[in-house]
């Protein structure tokens, strides 16, 4: 899975973007934030912002602070390096409402190897978390389809924090004994990013589309399995484990190419 580097860089001119570089227990700190109103564009039917708009307000917070680093997508793109996205666990204390300002912020918070670890933050104007995630990346050489070592000036350039307080769950998801099969769909236009993948927040959305229109989500987790490209076909297959519903978008042989667990109960 190639991370989602198709954000456009010209945003709204009514977001404030800042970045904020100190010491701390002799390790640089570096996080990236920026405020953001929430539009009419965002929302659903109940006028709170969906899970997909607070996941791709995440992507574009990390994507920010990659371009702003040199680390951007014409650079990657020019070293034939890529940060591919893995694993997300993104937890929702509460969606924000039409007109509602929020901050987002990212840092990473560690890396080993070809692995990065990078966490996530929504807060309200008062100041109050109101989402937060954690997610785990690869550093892959796309031209040789292979991880390789982070390298250290990068590394270096991005910092690390102390992880974010929040509940971490594991990172395999446990999967149910037996699945219901739902209709397949093909892989549109509109799913594909500038790495001609679909797009990291685009299985949420698939997923979603299975699911009753009214279930609330508190916290969703996706393992990254495979890359679906334009013309592929998504078969769908769902099971419910309690509070979870789990959601297995597939390829014609039943193969994943994302695992999805949704947690229900969100406060509104």
């Amino acid at each position: 899975m190639i991370k989602d580097i198709s954000v456009s860089l010209r945003w709204n001119t009514a977001i404030r973007h800042t970045y904020k570089e100190q010491e701390l227990f002799g390790k640089e700190e570096k996080m990236y934030t920026f405020d953001s109103r929430v539009r009419f564009s965002e929302i659903d039917h109940t006028g709170n912002m969906t899970l997909p708009a607070l996941i791709n307000y995440f992507q574009d917070c990390s994507t920010f602070q990659s371009e702003q680093l040199g680390y951007g997508m014409d650079v990657l793109k020019k070293e034939k390096k890529a940060w591919v996205l893995a694993y997300w666990q993104v937890i929702v204390k509460r969606y924000p409402k039409l007109c509602e300002r929020i901050t987002v912020g990212t840092f990473a918070s560690g890396f080993k190897g070809m692995f990065g670890n990078r966490n996530f933050y929504m807060k309200d104007e008062s100041g109050e978390q109101i989402a937060c995630a954690n997610s785990i990346w690869v550093y892959m050489d796309v031209e040789k389809g292979k991880p390789v070592r982070v390298d250290k000036e990068q590394a270096e350039a991005y910092g690390i924090d102390e992880p974010l307080e929040m509940p971490y769950e594991d990172r395999k998801i446990e999967e149910a004994e037996s699945y219901e099969e739902k209709a397949p769909f093909p892989v549109r236009k509109y799913h594909i990013d500038t790495n001609e993948h679909v797009n990291n927040c685009q299985y949420v959305q698939m997923a979603l589309e299975v699911l009753p229109r009214d279930i609330l989500v508190s916290q969703v987790r996706v393992d990254y399995k495979k890359s679906a490209v334009l013309g592929d076909k998504i078969f769908p297959e769902t099971a419910q484990k309690k509070d979870r519903v789990i959601v297995r978008l597939c390829d014609e042989d039943r193969k994943p190419y994302a695992v999805i667990e949704f947690k229900t109960g969100c406060r509104s």
